[in-house]
Protein backbone atom coordinates (compact mmCIF):
# COMPACT_ATOMS: atom_id res chain seq x y z
CA UNK A 1 0.00 0.00 0.00
CA UNK A 2 1.05 3.81 -1.10
CA UNK A 3 2.80 5.70 1.80
CA UNK A 4 0.30 8.24 1.01
CA UNK A 5 -2.22 5.67 1.27
CA UNK A 6 -1.34 4.80 4.74
CA UNK A 7 -0.93 8.19 5.97
CA UNK A 8 -4.81 9.18 5.09
CA UNK A 9 -6.01 6.01 7.26
CA UNK A 10 -4.42 7.36 9.71
CA UNK A 11 -5.90 10.94 9.55
CA UNK A 12 -9.16 10.24 8.60
CA UNK A 13 -9.82 6.33 10.03
CA UNK A 14 -13.70 6.35 9.68
CA UNK A 15 -14.64 6.75 6.04
CA UNK A 16 -17.46 5.25 4.65
CA UNK A 17 -16.76 2.79 1.92
CA UNK A 18 -17.82 2.61 -1.71
CA UNK A 19 -19.69 0.17 -3.61
CA UNK A 20 -21.03 -0.12 -7.01
CA UNK A 21 -18.08 2.37 -8.61
CA UNK A 22 -15.78 0.82 -9.75
CA UNK A 23 -15.42 -2.90 -11.71
CA UNK A 24 -12.53 -5.17 -13.01
CA UNK A 25 -13.47 -7.28 -16.31
CA UNK A 26 -12.08 -10.00 -17.34
CA UNK A 27 -9.66 -8.98 -19.44
CA UNK A 28 -8.12 -7.06 -16.68
CA UNK A 29 -9.22 -3.53 -17.71
CA UNK A 30 -10.64 -1.29 -15.06
CA UNK A 31 -13.97 0.61 -15.60
CA UNK A 32 -15.60 3.61 -13.06
CA UNK A 33 -19.35 3.34 -12.96
CA UNK A 34 -21.24 6.63 -12.17
CA UNK A 35 -25.00 6.74 -11.03
CA UNK A 36 -26.29 6.59 -14.50
CA UNK A 37 -24.17 3.23 -15.30
CA UNK A 38 -25.22 1.51 -11.53
CA UNK A 39 -28.83 2.13 -12.37
CA UNK A 40 -28.57 0.46 -15.86
CA UNK A 41 -27.29 -2.61 -14.36
CA UNK A 42 -25.18 -4.62 -12.52
CA UNK A 43 -21.47 -5.17 -13.57
CA UNK A 44 -20.51 -6.41 -16.55
CA UNK A 45 -23.61 -5.97 -18.17
CA UNK A 46 -23.32 -2.38 -17.74
CA UNK A 47 -19.83 -1.58 -17.22
CA UNK A 48 -19.18 1.88 -17.42
CA UNK A 49 -16.23 4.57 -18.28
CA UNK A 50 -13.02 2.35 -19.27
CA UNK A 51 -9.92 3.91 -17.38
CA UNK A 52 -7.14 5.16 -19.72
CA UNK A 53 -5.40 7.07 -17.15
CA UNK A 54 -2.15 4.54 -16.64
CA UNK A 55 -1.01 6.77 -13.48
CA UNK A 56 -4.75 6.53 -12.00
CA UNK A 57 -4.69 2.60 -12.91
CA UNK A 58 -1.28 1.70 -11.63
CA UNK A 59 -2.61 3.62 -8.11
CA UNK A 60 -5.43 1.38 -7.95
CA UNK A 61 -3.19 -2.13 -8.79
CA UNK A 62 -0.64 -1.21 -6.19
CA UNK A 63 -3.46 -0.56 -3.79
CA UNK A 64 -5.78 -3.07 -4.58
CA UNK A 65 -6.60 -5.71 -1.85
CA UNK A 66 -9.28 -8.22 -0.42
CA UNK A 67 -10.96 -8.05 3.05
CA UNK A 68 -11.67 -10.44 5.71
CA UNK A 69 -14.81 -11.41 3.80
CA UNK A 70 -13.22 -12.07 0.38
CA UNK A 71 -14.40 -8.47 -1.14
CA UNK A 72 -11.92 -6.97 -3.44
CA UNK A 73 -11.08 -3.18 -2.64
CA UNK A 74 -9.32 -0.41 -3.95
CA UNK A 75 -8.15 1.42 -0.92
CA UNK A 76 -8.23 5.62 -2.42
CA UNK A 77 -7.04 7.34 0.71
CA UNK A 78 -8.95 6.51 3.43
CA UNK A 79 -12.23 5.25 1.39
CA UNK A 80 -12.03 1.90 0.60
CA UNK A 81 -13.99 1.53 -3.25
CA UNK A 82 -15.20 -2.12 -3.54
CA UNK A 83 -14.34 -3.22 -6.61
CA UNK A 84 -17.54 -5.52 -9.02
CA UNK A 85 -15.76 -8.59 -10.55
CA UNK A 86 -16.63 -9.72 -13.87
CA UNK A 87 -14.94 -13.37 -13.00
CA UNK A 88 -12.07 -13.37 -10.94
CA UNK A 89 -10.05 -11.10 -8.44
CA UNK A 90 -7.24 -11.53 -10.61
CA UNK A 91 -6.69 -11.86 -15.20
CA UNK A 92 -3.27 -13.54 -15.65
CA UNK A 93 -0.85 -12.59 -18.06
CA UNK A 94 1.22 -15.65 -19.30
CA UNK A 95 4.89 -14.78 -20.74
CA UNK A 96 6.44 -16.71 -23.85
CA UNK A 97 8.20 -18.63 -20.80
CA UNK A 98 4.73 -19.35 -19.25
CA UNK A 99 5.71 -17.66 -16.40
CA UNK A 100 2.67 -16.13 -15.12
CA UNK A 101 2.08 -12.46 -13.77
CA UNK A 102 -1.22 -10.52 -12.58
CA UNK A 103 -2.78 -8.08 -14.68
CA UNK A 104 -0.85 -5.55 -12.07
CA UNK A 105 2.15 -7.06 -13.19
CA UNK A 106 3.21 -8.98 -10.21
CA UNK A 107 4.38 -12.43 -10.61
CA UNK A 108 2.86 -15.44 -9.42
CA UNK A 109 3.13 -19.30 -9.75
CA UNK A 110 0.46 -22.03 -10.46
CA UNK A 111 -1.29 -24.09 -8.09
CA UNK A 112 -3.75 -25.37 -10.14
CA UNK A 113 -5.31 -25.00 -13.43
CA UNK A 114 -9.18 -25.10 -13.85
CA UNK A 115 -11.48 -25.67 -16.81
CA UNK A 116 -15.36 -23.97 -16.43
CA UNK A 117 -18.59 -24.86 -18.80
CA UNK A 118 -17.69 -22.42 -20.93
CA UNK A 119 -14.20 -23.44 -21.84
CA UNK A 120 -12.59 -20.39 -19.76
CA UNK A 121 -9.25 -21.57 -18.38
CA UNK A 122 -8.33 -20.01 -14.69
CA UNK A 123 -5.45 -20.51 -12.57
CA UNK A 124 -5.29 -21.10 -8.80
CA UNK A 125 -2.08 -19.60 -7.38
CA UNK A 126 -0.54 -18.02 -3.92
CA UNK A 127 -2.30 -14.88 -5.04
CA UNK A 128 -5.67 -16.15 -5.00
CA UNK A 129 -8.04 -17.16 -7.98
CA UNK A 130 -7.80 -15.43 -12.03
CA UNK A 131 -8.73 -16.08 -14.77
CA UNK A 132 -6.41 -16.39 -17.82
CA UNK A 133 -6.73 -13.42 -19.94
CA UNK A 134 -8.02 -14.28 -23.76
CA UNK A 135 -5.21 -13.54 -25.69
CA UNK A 136 -2.64 -15.75 -23.85
CA UNK A 137 -4.93 -19.04 -23.55
CA UNK A 138 -2.73 -20.16 -26.82
CA UNK A 139 0.55 -20.47 -24.30
CA UNK A 140 -1.67 -21.41 -21.40
CA UNK A 141 -2.68 -24.39 -23.74
CA UNK A 142 0.99 -24.97 -24.83
CA UNK A 143 1.79 -24.87 -20.87
CA UNK A 144 -0.69 -27.63 -20.11
CA UNK A 145 0.30 -29.58 -23.17
CA UNK A 146 4.41 -29.35 -22.78
CA UNK A 147 3.23 -30.82 -19.05
CA UNK A 148 5.06 -27.49 -17.38
CA UNK A 149 1.17 -26.82 -15.52
CA UNK A 150 -0.90 -28.88 -14.26
CA UNK A 151 -3.62 -30.68 -16.09
CA UNK A 152 -6.92 -28.45 -15.94
CA UNK A 153 -9.63 -29.50 -13.20
CA UNK A 154 -13.45 -29.54 -14.49
CA UNK A 155 -15.25 -27.19 -12.78
CA UNK A 156 -18.56 -24.86 -12.41
CA UNK A 157 -17.97 -20.82 -12.49
CA UNK A 158 -20.39 -20.39 -9.96
CA UNK A 159 -18.82 -22.58 -7.44
CA UNK A 160 -15.44 -20.41 -7.62
CA UNK A 161 -16.34 -17.56 -5.22
CA UNK A 162 -17.34 -19.85 -2.60
CA UNK A 163 -14.39 -22.22 -3.25
CA UNK A 164 -11.90 -19.62 -3.17
CA UNK A 165 -12.99 -17.04 -0.87
CA UNK A 166 -14.03 -14.10 -3.45
CA UNK A 167 -16.67 -12.06 -3.74
CA UNK A 168 -18.07 -11.21 -7.35
CA UNK A 169 -20.16 -8.26 -6.32
CA UNK A 170 -19.70 -6.27 -3.18
CA UNK A 171 -22.17 -4.28 -3.61
CA UNK A 172 -25.35 -6.79 -4.45
CA UNK A 173 -24.15 -7.96 -0.83
CA UNK A 174 -25.05 -4.52 0.33
CA UNK A 175 -28.14 -4.54 -1.38
CA UNK A 176 -29.18 -7.86 0.48
CA UNK A 177 -27.92 -7.08 3.50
Amino acid sequence: MDDIVKQALAKWPNVPHCHGWLGLDARGNWYMRDDRTQAAGPFPASKGSLLRHDKLIDFIQRNYEHDEAGQWFFQNGPQRVYVELEAAPWVWRVAEDFSVASHAGTPTSIDACLLDEAGRLYLATPRGLGLVHTQDVGLAADAIEQGRWPQPEAVQALDLPLRFGHVLSPAARTTTA
